[in-house]
This record gives C-alpha cells, structure tokens and sequence, in this order.
C-alpha cells in the first residue's frame, strides 16, 4: 500500500504515556499513517487544520481545550476527520463520552489501568484494533465526495467498475402493516453496538409513555458508562428507562439498559417476571451479549416478543434471534445506509432472519407500529 493509500491519523492526549502507546498500537496497522501527535485540545485543532488527517484518536480529559471542546470546533472543518475517544473509566469519563458519541465521535475505547506498560499496550491494542477496523470498515462502504481533483481520498474506495445496482431485499420493502403476528408483542429485545447511543437517542424519545410491553436492550458498553447511557436516555425519553438490577420486577413501558459488564437475563417468578443481573461467562466475547439476554426472552416469552438488531460490530444476536423465530416471533433489522457498522444487521440479514428492514429513523416507529398491530 502507497503513503498516498493510507489512512492519516492524528494522536491527541495529554498524556505522553499515552501519546507513545496509542501511536505505537496504530503502527502496526498497516493502512494508517500516523502523522502527528498532540498534547491538548489547542493544538491539535491547529494540527488539524494542516495536516488534514482522516481519523483522530482523541482523548476526553485534557487542558485548554477537552475532548468535547475539540469536537465542537471540528464542525467547522469543511471535511473533519473521524473520531475515536479515549476515556477513563469514571463517572465523570462516561459521561463525557456519552455526549462525545452524541457530538459525532465514531467510538471510544477505555484507557486501561494495567499494572505495567506491557498489560496496557495489550489491552490498548486489542479494542483500539477493533475500532479502526471498523471505522476503516465504514469508511470503504460510504465513501467522501472529493471536490475538485483526479486522486481519490485516502479514506475512500477505490473507484470501481459500474455495477448492476441490487434488488432490494424483500424485507426493506414492507412495514408493519405488512407483517402478520402469530401472537401479541409482549416484549420488546433490542441488541445493538458501536453507533449504539446516538441511535438509541434518536428513537427511543418515539416510544410512548404508556407504551404497554418493556423494552429490554443490550448495548455493548463497558460499566459506568451504561448507568450514563440510561440516565441521559431517561431525560430525553417519554418513557423511563433505568440501567437494570438484579431482581427488578419487569414493567410495561420500561426500557431497560443491561449493565456493561455483566450479563442480563429475565426469568418468571410465579406470576411476576424479573431481571436477573449475573457474572455469568462472556458469549461471544460479549458481556452484555444479546444472544444471551435473547436466548432467555425465548424462554420466557417465546413467540411474543419482537427482536430489533441495530448498528454494531460482529453477530451477537444472531443466534437469539433464530431461537425468537422458531417460536413465530418476528424481527426487524436496521438498514446498512443508516448502520454506523452494518455487522450485527447484516448477520441477521443474510441468515434470513429479518422479517422487516428499516432505516433508522423509522424503527421506533415501526417498533411501535408492530406492538400495535400485534395487539388488535
């Protein structure tokens, strides 16, 4: 791959420590090109603007200028790069990231607290990885459109040959109405990942407040930062919605958040049905997974639930979802135009699992227009 192929990172942290590991992690990628650091928000605006890089990995906590207060300024950039936060796990750093992801930053990856230099670099290494190659993932699948010039943009495919356009999946082509419900909605299981917060706050304020069946979502987030996630969900949502506890009794028009760092089930006891929080084993290097918190929605509520699969990494849900439609229920699935990462919604997608395929701004109404239908 040329220089003039790879992707141009900026590292911005006011740390050195930092500074040097993230930059070495990203040395190891072949497509990047780290071409600047900085050690506050000042700078590197003022490295932005000359280095026009195509991705930033930016720190939440520094002087002069903070994480958000770059951010702010980057929507005046004709053409600002994308954005990785990197926070601390604190009540303070989540809830800064929260309103990073709201601002527009792709992801964020924690600052690990390793005992040593080594135990950092490999911690940093595996998630700060994992983002890139999502975001390099994203990238390829919506290009920028490159004013005047000849040459591509370093983030954008490749020109390719002209291609037949793809019918669209049949599933894209209904909506609730279309749909035929073998039993009424009485749950509603939302799995979903990176792109998750912005999402979630664009369509959960569209659920109603007397909305008559709970809403169980796993997001993948670390702890602390789920707490943030429901708390700012709460103030923008006609609903409540909380970050679930262990034995919570289950309530119509409820969202419940699973904890990050654990795994969320729901069980019945005697006529009641209750959350239960546990330590149980990641699955598949989720905690919380959506196949686990799926697996026991079918249990419990089998047929009558509705699974929602949304913007993220990997196939977690994959296998809950096939459990929900042996019972009869049905499945709604973001569209790829509208998923930051179309990796969960594509599994679904191609295993023929997604009765309806929507973009995002209309799956909490459709979310709500299946319940009603189901219930007539």
């Amino acid at each position: 791959m040329s220089d003039e192929d790879r992707i141009r990172v900026l590292v911005v942290d006011d740390s050195a420590l930092y500074r040097k590991l993230v930059r070495d992690v990203l040395a190891q990628i072949p497509q990047l090109e780290v071409v600047g650091v900085a050690a506050d928000g000042r700078i590197a605006l003022d490295k932005i603007e000359y280095l026009r890089p195509d991705l930033i990995t930016l720190d939440v906590e520094m002087p002069t200028i903070d994480g958000l207060g770059v951010l702010k300024e980057l929507k005046r950039f004709p053409h600002p790069p994308g954005v990785i936060m990197l926070s601390a796990l604190t009540g303070a750093g989540a809830e800064a990231t929260m309103a990073a992801l709201q601002l527009g930053a792709f992801d964020f990856v924690l600052k690990p607290n390793g005992a040593n230099v080594e135990a950092s670099t490999a911690a940093l290494s595996e998630t700060l990885k994992q983002r890139v190659d999502a975001y390099l993932r994203r990238v390829v699948r919506t290009p920028k459109l490159v004013a005047a010039g000849t040459t591509h943009h370093p983030t954008e495919a490749p020109p390719k040959a002209r291609e037949e356009p793809k019918p669209p999946h049949p599933a894209a082509l209904k909506s609730a109405l279309d749909l035929s419900f073998r039993f009424p909605i009485e749950a509603v299981a939302l799995g979903i990942s990176t792109g998750g917060p912005p999402a979630l706050t664009a369509q959960l304020p569209s659920i109603p407040k007397d909305f008559p069946v709970p809403i169980f979502v796993v997001q993948h987030m670390p702890p602390i930062f789920t707490k943030s996630l429901a708390d700012d969900l709460n103030r923008r949502c006609q609903a409540e919605v909380v970050e679930a506890a262990d034995g919570d009794e289950v309530r119509p028009g409820t969202i419940y958040i699973a904890p990050g760092g654990h795994q969320m089930k729901v069980e019945r006891d005697g006529v009641r049905t209750r959350i239960r929080v546990n330590n149980d084993p990641h699955e598949r290097n989720c905690r919380p997974s959506v196949d686990y918190l799926f697996r026991s929605i079918s249990h419990v509520y089998g047929g009558s639930a509705l699974g929602v699969i949304m913007t993220g990494m990997g196939d977690d849900g994959t296998v809950g979802c096939k459990l929900l439609k042996r019972q009869g229920a049905n499945i709604l699935a973001q569209n790829e135009a509208s998923s930051v990462v179309y990796g969960m919604p594509r599994s679904i997608v191609e295993a023929d699992l997604a009765d309806l395929i929507c973009p995002l701004h209309d799956v909490g109404r459709e979310i709500v227009n299946c319940v009603k239908r189901s219930r007539v």
